[in-house]
């Protein structure tokens, strides 16, 4: 596996209904504009499709950048932020629903179970916490829903040498890195998520362990 690994679009069926996403992403805006663009134009591009938003909840970074443009286009989102950060976060103000949950482990539980699909775009560590946590929980065959790196500027090229290195040393398997879907446009992402097949989980579903 090379590790300058081209942006892709995935291949295959689903028959699984996209109704709903789980954006991870910054509550900054980054150095650069073109990642708030990018988040506006990932929050347009899902509720053109009349696909829910489900996200942090916060009104700040890009955060605030792709919910407020999902909603400015019609679209239906969901925030999920636990009591400490209502304030921290500056909670978003014209949501569809805001649920407020105990602790982070809630809200990472809630807007997992609330989704169909998971996209990451440009953020901090906790970005990267929470997108390694559902890929790892699609390994595991604890849910068969889509994960998508949406690249920005070449943002998670570093991280996917990475991966890529992870795969030449025998920690990854092929196959399951090339479940995991890069895009780099609006487009690309709609296409990633109608077009997706789950690849085979390390476990059997009775053999997965719970969360």
């Amino acid at each position: 596996m090379s590790s300058t690994t081209p942006v892709t679009e995935p291949v295959g069926e689903s028959d699984r209904p996209i109704k709903a996403v789980t954006v991870f992403t910054g509550s900054a805006s980054g150095a650069h504009p073109a990642y708030e663009r990018a988040a506006v134009d990932v929050g347009q591009a899902l509720a053109a499709r009349g696909i829910h938003v489900v996200y942090g909840g916060g009104n700040v970074g890009l955060m605030g950048a792709v919910s407020t443009a999902a909603r400015e286009a019609g679209g239906d989102v969901h925030g999920v932020m636990p009591e400490a950060l209502v304030d921290k976060e500056v909670a978003h103000p014209n949501l569809t629903t805001f649920e407020i949950v105990p602790n982070m482990h809630a809200r990472k539980m809630r807007m997992a179970d609330l989704a169909d699909a998971f996209v990451a775009l440009p953020g901090g560590i906790g970005t990267l916490e929470e997108f390694f946590e559902v890929w790892t929980w699609l390994q595991l065959g604890i849910h068969q829903k889509p994960v998508v790196v949406y690249d920005v500027r070449g943002f998670w090229r570093p991280m996917l040498t990475m991966i890529d290195r992870m795969v030449e040393e025998g920690f990854v398997t092929d196959a399951f890195r090339d479940s995991l879907l890069i895009v780099s446009s609006p487009r690309g992402l709609i296409s990633a998520l109608e077009n997706w097949t789950p690849p085979a989980p390390k476990f059997a579903p009775h053999e997965a362990p719970r969360v």
